[in-house]
């Protein structure tokens, strides 16, 4: 295969190329091969079908490490949730694993602060590898204690500049307290700029942002290399000028880059730095998992089993938690976990976040349901809040549920004891008609006790209409969700409802 020659590069080969037919003795070099290990979007801890999960991880890492003592292994976010385990222990499975076979550095994804900023800050004490955010900092814009900034390496006589940076997006998505996100693509592409600017060779964004701002830093031409997380696909990419790897998820597909680095000198005596890149697919399907984290996989996996492995109903319905499902419309298994929020609380309306709905499946009708099918669903450790708003409010909230549906967006509704309709195609923000509360139209003056979670109460998904009312049940006095969904399906021992026409779509689809 024919590699392209980065064209940062490709103007001073020329000339050097020049020089050296005019010159009588050739300009010695050095080649350093050079190997970036990314990965993101690792939440569980054991394997699916037989790929990815942290035993994996490990062995592939541990044998990068030992087949080039160059290689550079990084984390681009999101671990400590949602998954399972997560539910219980906030992520420290995770941290307990990843120690094993250390990241040269991690960079926290959103999902770092789903159970609040102190928890993620105790588990990067409790980790074995540093952490680092340029664009992280305390609310009065003072450094995190722990996190820290650009890490230069020297990597076998190479000086390569890691740029970490989160995504920005944070305080709308998770529980990130008063932390202060500054812009993800602005701030990478100024730390990585000042980088060269000081003298590094090669130039890393380690990052976690999705692909619209991915596509940003590519085009910068800042960077030798990204590794990106956040988007829970795999893809690789290279311009001549930017190496760019999409981690995957929960290491199912890994893509060591080797960077074959020739360093030499120019006429002038001035250092000099080539480079081409080549991408390696590891599906994990192929790797034997590493048996001291394997050992520790079985006994996580042994404690789960006594505790969840435990039935609580049959449902008679089909249900659906499909992402693309409870992201963009009504939904059997949303419909199940709005009708118990409101049971439990007696609350008028029954309203969650599609993207806090996780296990991404189906379940036919006559399944048994067990405990550990609803943690799976909500794994995120919500608690069941209650508060009283006025009719304009609650409408206001359904428009910012359904701005971004045409996006996948986590905020799209999952509703009980009510029923609306919306048109996809209508501006954001005017989209909601028919709204029903029980059988009556939402009166928008009257007040309405409403049951939701406390990440939405809290403004999370962009939610701030749930805001500023009368908090009749609030987080320290709640349940948490999945424990009313597991009593909700346990009290009747079945599950009857299915998709009734809650949510209606209007317009072309």
């Amino acid at each position: 295969m024919t590699m392209t020659m980065p064209v940062r590069r490709l103007a001073a080969t020329l000339l050097s190329a020049t020089a050296l037919s005019l010159a009588a003795a050739p300009v010695l070099a050095e080649t350093v091969k050079l190997t970036l290990l990314g990965v993101g979007d690792a939440y569980a801890f054991a394997e699916e079908d037989g790929r990815g999960g942290f035993a994996r991880l490990n062995a592939v890492a541990k044998a990068e490490r030992a087949t080039n003592p160059n290689t550079l292994y990084l984390f681009d976010g999101d671990m400590l949730s949602p998954s399972l385990l997560s539910g219980f222990d906030k992520g420290q499975n995770t941290i307990d694993l990843t120690n094993l076979v250390p990241f040269d550095l991690a960079v926290p994804g959103n999902h770092e602060f789903d159970f609040g900023p102190e928890n993620f800050f105790e588990k990067m004490k409790a980790s074995k590898y540093p952490w680092a955010a340029i664009n992280i900092t305390n609310a009065d814009g003072s450094p995190i204690e722990g996190l820290g900034g650009v890490m230069v390496k020297e990597v076998g006589g190479l000086k390569v500049a890691l740029i970490p940076v989160a995504q920005d997006t944070t305080p709308e998505v998770a529980s990130s307290g008063d932390l202060k996100f500054l812009p993800t693509v602005d701030t990478a592409v100024a730390a990585a700029k000042q980088a060269r600017d000081d003298g590094a060779d090669i130039v890393v964004g380690v990052v976690q942002t999705d692909m619209t701002n991915d596509r940003k830093l590519i085009a910068s031409h800042a960077f030798d290399v990204i590794l990106s997380g956040d988007d829970h696909s795999y893809a690789t990419a290279y311009d001549g000028v930017t190496v760019y790897v999409e981690t995957s998820m929960d290491a199912r597909f890994l893509s060591p880059v080797d960077l074959m680095v020739e360093i030499g000198q120019d006429d002038d005596g001035k250092r000099t730095i080539d480079w081409v890149p080549a991408f390696r697919f590891i599906d994990t399907a192929t790797v034997t998992p590493d048996p001291e984290t394997q050992a520790m996989v079985d006994e996580f996996q042994k404690k789960l089993d006594e505790s969840l492995n435990v039935e609580i109903g049959t449902t008679e319905v089909p249900l659906d938690s499909r992402r693309n499902v409870v992201r963009a419309e009504e939904s059997a298994m949303g419909n199940v976990i709005a009708d118990a929020m409101r049971a439990a609380t007696g609350a008028d309306i029954g309203f969650t976040n599609g993207g806090g709905i996780r296990a991404d499946r189906t379940y036919d009708a006559g399944t048994v349901l067990t405990r550990r099918d609803i943690l799976t669903e909500l794994p995120f450790g919500n608690v069941t809040v209650v508060t009283e708003l006025p009719g304009s409010q609650i409408l206001a909230a359904l428009e910012n549920g359904v701005s971004q549906v045409e996006k996948g967006a986590g905020r799209f509704p999952q509703v009980s004891g009510m029923s609306f309709a919306f048109d996809a195609s209508a501006p954001a923000g005017s989209r909601v008609s028919e709204v029903m509360v029980g059988d009556q139209p939402l009166d928008p003056n009257k007040v309405y006790k409403v049951a939701t979670n406390d990440y939405m109460l809290g403004g999370g998904d962009g939610y701030a209409a749930l805001g500023g009312g009368n908090v009749i049940i609030n987080t320290g006095n709640g349940n948490l969700m999945a424990n009313d969904v597991i009593d909700y399906i346990a009290q009747s021992g079945k599950v009857t409802t299915g998709v009734e026409g809650r949510i209606k779509k209007l317009g072309a689809n």
